[in-house]
C-alpha cells in the first residue's frame, strides 16, 4: 500500500487489506516458492507534512504580522515566503472553533454550539463528536501519516476528562497517535495538569529552574519531529501545535514583559489608533476603512482612574511578552523544520487565534481570576493591585488584563471573543507556507475563509480523496472548500 498505487480506494478507510493472489506453495525448497513484500502503507507521493499553528485569544490587531504592537518575527517570517489572509475566520470560541478545525464541518454539526464546560443535552450543544465525523488526523493517519497533537485540547466532554476516560474523544482517540498537553479551556502555565496520551504527567523541572509550558511543549514537539524524521523520512506527518498561550492567566518570564516596559503608558484609544494606522501601511485593510467606535460599555482611556493606569498598563505588558515569547517559541519549531530540510515541504497553517481577544479580564483587569469566578471582586481594590504590580505574568499570580486592551486588541473591528456578531470575535489573521506548494510570496489574500477549510485544503495538497466510510460509519461531507485555488491567484473569486 504504498504511494506509487493509486487504486487503493481511499475512499473507505481504513483501506481493506488485500490478500495475496497467486500460486501458495509449502515447501520452502520448492523453487516457485515466493510471497510479496509487505508494503507499508502511505499517502500518494508528494504528500507534504502538515503543521497547524493554533493560538489561543489572540485578536486581529495584536501581531505585527497584521499591523498589531506585539513583535511575532516568526508570524512575519513565514509571511513574507507565504500568504496572509486577512478575511480568516473562526467561531469566537474555544470548544467550536477547535472541533471545527479538526473535523472540517461546521461546529453544530459536530456537537461543539459552545465550549464543553457548558455542555447541554440540545442537539448540537452536547459537546459529543458524531463518528460520522471522522477528525482530520484519523483521516491523514488511515492513510500512512504519522500524527501527533500538542498543548491545549478543548474538545473533550466535561464527563470524559478524568484519567479513567473514556478516551475515545481524546486525542489518541482522534486519530493523533501521541499527545503530549492539556485537557480543558486553560492551564497554569507554570505548573499546568499535563497528559502524556492519556497518563498524568508532571513537569520535570520547578518555574524557578526555568519552567514553562509552552516552553515544554515546544521541546517535546521538536523532539518528535526529529524523531519521527530519523525513523521514518519517508512518512509525512500531521503536527497540531496548540499553545495554551495566550488565553489567561498569562504568565512568561519577566525578561519577556520588560521587552515592553512604558510601551503602553498611552492607553487603549491610543493603541487603537496607531494599530489602525500600521494596517492600513501593510495592507491588510483596505484604504477606504473606517475605524469602528469603541463601545460606551468600555470606558475610555482618559476615564481610567489614575490609580490604576500604572497596573492595567502593566497587565498589557504582560499580554504583550507572553505573545511575543509564545511566537519565539513557534519559532523555535520551524527552525528545527529547516535544520531538518523539511520546511519547505510542510503546508503550515499559522492561526493568530482562535477568536477574538479575550474580555474576560473586566474593567480594571484582575490579579487573580479566581477572585472573579467566587464573585469577590470587590477585594481587588486598586492599592491590592498596586502593591502586587511586579507579581502580574509570575507564579505568585493568575492574571488576565482590562477589557480596553482586548477591545485595542481586535483592532480595527467591534467588541471581542464571545461577541460574534462582529469581526472581533470572528476575524482571525492567518498565515499559510508552503513554498513547495505554491509560486507566492510575502501577498494578501482577501477571499473570505474559515477553519472548517483547513481539512479540505491538507487532502487536496496530499491528493487525498474525502472518505465516506470511515471505520464501517458513513461520513457527513466536509463542510469547508479548500482553499489551494487562491494560493496562486489573488483575484480567484471567493468559494464561499
Amino acid at each position: 500500500m504504498t504511494s506509487d498505487r493509486d487504486d487503493l480506494g481511499r475512499e473507505i478507510l481504513p483501506i481493506p487489506d488485500r490478500p495475496h493472489v497467486g500460486m501458495v506453495t509449502y515447501d520452502a525448497k520448492d523453487p516457485d516458492t515466493s510471497f510479496p513484500a509487505i508494503e507499508p502503507l502511505r499517502p500518494p507521493s508528494g504528500a507534504p507534512n502538515v503543521l497547524i499553528v493554533l493560538l489561543d485569544d489572540v485578536g486581529f490587531g495584536a501581531s505585527s504580522a497584521f499591523g498589531g504592537p506585539v513583535s511575532t518575527p516568526t508570524a512575519e517570517r513565514l509571511a513574507a515566503n507565504g500568504l496572509k489572509y486577512n478575511r480568516f475566520h473562526t467561531t469566537a470560541l474555544c470548544s467550536p472553533t477547535r472541533q471545527a478545525l479538526l473535523t472540517g464541518r461546521n461546529h453544530h454539526s459536530v456537537g461543539m454550539g459552545g465550549i464543553t464546560e457548558k455542555a447541554t443535552s440540545a442537539p448540537g450543544y452536547n459537546s459529543v463528536r458524531p463518528n460520522t465525523a471522522a477528525p482530520l488526523a484519523e483521516i491523514l493517519k488511515l492513510n500512512g501519516y504519522s500524527t501527533t497533537q500538542f498543548g491545549k485540547c478543548h474538545e473533550v466532554p466535561a464527563w470524559e476528562t478524568s484519567p479513567m476516560g473514556p478516551f475515545h474523544q481524546w486525542p489518541t482517540g482522534s486519530g493523533f497517535e501521541h499527545f503530549y498537553g492539556f485537557i480543558g479551556g486553560e492551564t497554569n502555565q507554570w505548573a499546568p495538569s499535563i497528559y502524556c496520551d492519556t497518563v498524568p504527567v508532571e513537569p520535570d523541572r520547578t518555574p524557578e529552574e526555568g519552567y514553562h509550558f509552552t516552553e515544554d511543549m515546544t521541546d517535546r514537539a521538536i523532539e518528535w519531529v526529529r524523531q519521527q524524521k530519523a525513523l521514518m523520512a519517508d512518512k509525512p506527518f500531521f503536527v497540531y501545535f496548540a499553545p495554551g498561550a495566550t488565553h489567561a492567566p498569562h504568565h512568561v518570564p519577566t525578561e519577556w514583559i520588560e521587552r515592553y516596559a512604558g510601551r503602553f503608558d498611552g492607553g487603549w484609544d491610543q493603541l487603537r489608533e496607531e494599530t489602525f494606522a500600521r494596517q492600513k501601511a501593510q495592507g491588510v485593510l483596505p484604504p477606504e476603512a473606517e475605524l469602528t467606535a469603541r463601545p460606551a460599555e468600555i470606558p475610555a482611556w482618559d476615564d481610567m482612574p489614575d490609580n490604576l493606569k500604572g497596573v492595567v498598563a502593566r497587565q498589557m505588558e504582560v499580554y504583550a511578552g507572553f505573545l511575543e515569547h509564545t511566537d519565539h517559541n513557534v519559532g523555535r519549531l520551524i527552525d528545527a523544520l529547516a535544520e531538518l530540510e523539511i520546511l519547505d515541504d510542510t503546508l503550515i497553517y499559522y492561526i493568530i487565534g482562535d477568536n477574538g481577544a479575550s474580555a474576560e479580564g473586566t474593567i480594571h483587569g484582575t490579579f487573580n481570576e479566581g477572585i472573579l469566578l467566587n464573585g469577590a471582586s470587590d477585594i481587588e481594590t486598586a492599592e491590592f493591585m498596586a502593591s502586587r504590580i511586579d507579581q502580574f505574568g509570575t507564579p505568585q499570580a493568575y492574571n488576565h488584563y482590562a477589557v480596553g486592551w482586548a477591545h485595542a486588541m481586535d483592532t480595527p473591528y467591534q467588541w471581542t471573543k464571545q461577541v460574534a456578531s462582529h469581526w472581533g470575535g470572528t476575524r482571525n489573521g492567518t498565515i499559510v507556507h508552503w513554498p513547495n506548494g505554491f509560486s507566492s510570496r510575502g501577498e494578501i489574500r482577501s477571499q473570505f475563509h474559515h477553519v472548517i477549510d483547513i481539512a479540505p485544503t491538507a487532502l487536496e495538497a496530499a491528493r487525498l480523496p474525502e472518505p465516506v466510510s470511515v471505520h464501517g460509519v458513513q461520513q457527513m461531507p466536509l463542510h469547508g472548500v479548500s482553499m489551494t485555488y487562491s494560493f496562486d491567484d489573488a483575484e480567484a473569486p471567493d468559494r464561499r
